[in-house]
């Protein structure tokens, strides 16, 4: 019987696959998002797909053909420099022209069909991995309506940019701190380090109306003459400024931003410390700088953390992530929780999580501050030590971006129903309906 289902499955999606253009992969209905979390989970034989296309940009390979969920897919390939939506049959319906641009990290589409994208400056002189220093918008042509450029010998923007309900934008930065300031901070490395932070910028008028840097919130245990000694384990909300030991300096490597709207917080996925910490955006920049003021009067201190107890000496929990990328808070229904991947740097072993976000947010010392974990998928063939993420799709499954070749789509139970693989490094890939108002305004 399972050999005739299959025989039976291997001709529709050979249908599917061989009819014109409207009777496409990408025009399969939408499934009703039905939680099947409690079933029994689904282990494919990944090395025998149903049909497999073979494309300029890689291989699609499909497992379910009933099951593929039929939007389309915002790629950002960094080894190519290239922007292009595509859809599940791995064809380019629209590219956008870079002009000779670097691609630093992320690029999303807005509502109007133009992208919001981070660039590198032309001589950036802070290089880590994910460095930008501009963040623009670019009309359909690649034209660019607008830039903000942030970028020196002592900061440059990075990774990620999330567009607020207010229209400002978000971005993230580092920041530089001559050797003698990180050894009075109590630095126990004597060199240039590089913390972390975020600017929202009015793009009408190109100021920052607010900001918020990690080195205002330290803690360490190492120079007992310096101001902010202490003991980590006591202070959760603080950050050990010698968790990690990175000669180059780049010591905490944030590398994702998501923004709660409901309660005013920003979720900021820190890959080194593999975790995620929840910083309060009510405050003002003055309050965002000290422990007191804002909705939670807790300043710009940390109001939740996550992932990694070991990070702030905490017994207590257990370690979920092994360095992480794009904190995807999730909305409507599913309100309350979030996708993740975490690369399993360590263990060369990746997994995409979906947790579920305590409400009311509390960060107690001596005490399991870990959310419940609610999904999870891995396989022997999943690994990215960099980039890469999840995002859920209109019909219940997940596509994760597997960032050094390419993107698995799988449903709850865990069937993977669709896989690409390409020679590419593909920062996150954004699902996008046929029917959105983004895909309209690019007359797709």
């Amino acid at each position: 019987m399972l050999k005739s289902f299959n025989i039976l499955l291997a001709f529709t999606l050979c249908v599917i696959i061989s009819c014109s253009e409207n009777n496409t992969i990408d025009t399969l209905p939408e499934q009703e998002n039905t939680d099947n979390t409690d079933s029994e989970t689904i282990v494919n034989d990944l090395a025998n797909p149903v049909t497999s296309l073979e494309t300029p940009l890689g291989i699609a390979e499909y497992f379910n053909g009933s099951l593929i969920d039929n939007g389309y897919i915002l790629v950002n390939d960094a080894k190519a420099n290239r922007v292009y939506l595509m859809n599940k049959k791995a064809e380019i319906l629209f590219e956008w022209n870079l002009s000779g641009k670097n691609l630093g990290n992320d690029a999303f589409l807005l509502s109007n069909g133009k992208l919001l994208i981070m660039t590198e400056s032309d001589d950036p002189k802070i290089k880590f991995g994910g460095q930008a220093g501009v963040v623009e918008i670019l009309d359909r042509n690649g034209n660019s309506d607008w830039n903000f450029e942030y970028s020196s010998e002592d900061y440059i923007s990075h990774h990620d940019a999330e567009l607020l309900p207010n229209g400002n934008i978000l971005i993230q930065i580092w920041e530089r701190k001559p050797t003698a300031i990180a050894i009075e901070a109590g630095a126990s490395m004597e060199i240039d380090l590089f913390p972390d932070g975020l600017l929202e910028i009015n793009p009408t008028n190109n100021e920052i109306v607010w900001e918020w840097h990690s080195w205002d919130h330290l803690i360490q245990d190492h120079d007992p003459t310096k101001s902010n000694y202490g003991t980590i384990a006591e202070n959760p909300q603080l950050i050990n400024l010698n968790y990690v030991q990175n000669e180059d300096g780049d010591i905490m490597h944030a590398n994702g931003i998501s923004y709660d709207k409901k309660h005013d917080l920003i979720y900021l996925s820190v890959n080194f410390f593999s975790e995620v910490w929840v910083i309060d955006h009510s405050t003002t920049t003055d309050e965002a700088a000290s422990n007191r003021g804002g909705n939670y009067n807790k300043g710009g201190d940390l109001i939740y953390r996550f992932g990694n107890p070991n990070a702030y000496q905490n017994n207590q929990g257990n370690q979920i992530f092994d360095h992480n990328h794009y904190p995807n808070l999730l909305t409507g229904a599913n309100e309350g929780k979030m996708l993740i991947f975490s690369n399993g740097f360590t263990t060369n072993q990746s997994t995409a999580y979906e947790i579920s976000i305590p409400d009311p947010l509390t960060l107690h010392t001596a005490s399991n501050n870990e959310p419940t974990i609610l999904w999870s998928f891995t396989h022997e063939e999943l690994f990215s030590p960099k980039v890469s993420g999840v995002v859920q799709l209109p019909n219940g499954n997940r596509l994760i971006t597997e960032g050094d070749s390419g993107f698995w789509e799988v449903t709850l139970k865990g069937e993977v129903v669709w896989r690409f693989k390409g020679e590419g490094f593909f920062w996150r890939g954004y699902n996008y309906k046929k029917d959105a108002p983004a895909i309209r305004s690019l007359g797709i």
